[in-house]
């Protein structure tokens, strides 16, 4: 009989040891693997294939779950200058033409979100000037992950936060946003698929709405 703690056999270990298990088991990842091959057949500057699809599919892994259990879509982020909603409608049209087309793929640019931001959640949001600054700010630690094929195969990794919260089934909150809403929504339905998860709470905030006694993470 296996340990009911086995899922949480690489939490904990050194980052080199962690990186290893991740590129594993996304590379055993026929889903994932056809998404990041797409993505370099693409080519949009800076892309990166980002958040849920790559921790999910390290919990599925982990738990022995079917290839991309939980995962609702594929998020691509990319950063071109140019922010016309053309040119982000002509690279999200030639992405539909080489990505599967499930789980369906959302392509962003990460230079445009300053400019929806503020009507869609009703708060501003600086302008990125990187893909990398957009993943800084995901709502959860764990979530702060994205991966990019190279021309020779590698696996280019981005992971701010480290991946330990990933490997320890833990979602902690990145509050350099204010993003609690989004952290508990996604908490939510991440707890039903995987209820091997623990949630840290959202910090509790002072009365200027910033949260009190953490800073950027």
């Amino acid at each position: 009989m296996s340990s009911p703690m086995r899922h949480l056999r690489l939490a904990g270990r050194p980052r080199p040891i962690q990186e290893a298990a991740l590129v594993e088991i996304v590379r055993a990842s026929p889903g994932l693997m056809a998404a990041l091959e797409a993505g370099r057949t693409l080519g949009a500057p800076q892309w990166r294939l980002v958040s849920g699809a790559i921790y999910n599919q390290v919990w599925n892994g982990l738990t022995g779950r079917a290839d991309l259990h939980g995962v609702k879509d594929i998020d691509v982020f990319y950063f071109d200058p140019d922010t016309s909603y053309e040119a982000e409608d002509a690279w999200i049209r030639r992405a539909a033409a080489v990505f599967p087309q499930a789980p369906p793929v959302e392509l962003r640019n990460q230079a445009r979100v300053h400019l929806w931001y503020a009507t869609r959640f009703g708060r501003p949001y600086p302008p990125l000037q990187s893909v990398e600054a957009g993943i800084d700010r995901f709502s959860a630690c764990a979530h702060a992950v994205g991966l990019r094929l190279e021309v020779d195969g590698r696996l280019d990794l981005y992971a701010p936060f480290g991946l330990d919260d990933i490997f320890a089934f833990r979602l902690r909150p990145n509050p350099a946003v204010d993003s609690r809403e989004t952290y508990l929504e996604k908490a939510e339905r991440q707890r039903r698929i995987w209820p091997e998860l623990t949630v840290e709470p959202w910090p509790a905030t002072d009365d200027a709405g910033r949260a009190a006694g953490t800073g950027r993470l």
